[in-house]
């Protein structure tokens, strides 16, 4: 029973590392803003440059930099 919670826990905590992110841009506003998940509203829309979905933060935000759609040049 012990390896069972210690395996759950570790899992647990490992589930954020696997998380995916999404450029998201509000349709009204323009502005872009990372997230986690794909948008749940109509308001907003998926901008990834080539239909990349990112593994990390970081990732999400320096192609958010550079993606026209949020107003890289």
């Amino acid at each position: 029973m012990k390896k069972i919670i210690v395996a759950a826990m570790a899992l647990g905590f490992a589930t954020p590392a696997l998380a995916d992110f999404y450029i998201l841009q509000d349709t009204g506003t323009k502005k872009c803003s990372i997230a986690q998940s794909p948008p749940i509203v109509s308001t907003q829309t998926v901008v990834n440059p080539n239909g990349a979905i990112y593994k990390t933060e970081q990732e999400a935000t320096t192609a958010m930099k550079s993606a026209k759609a949020c107003g890289a040049m």
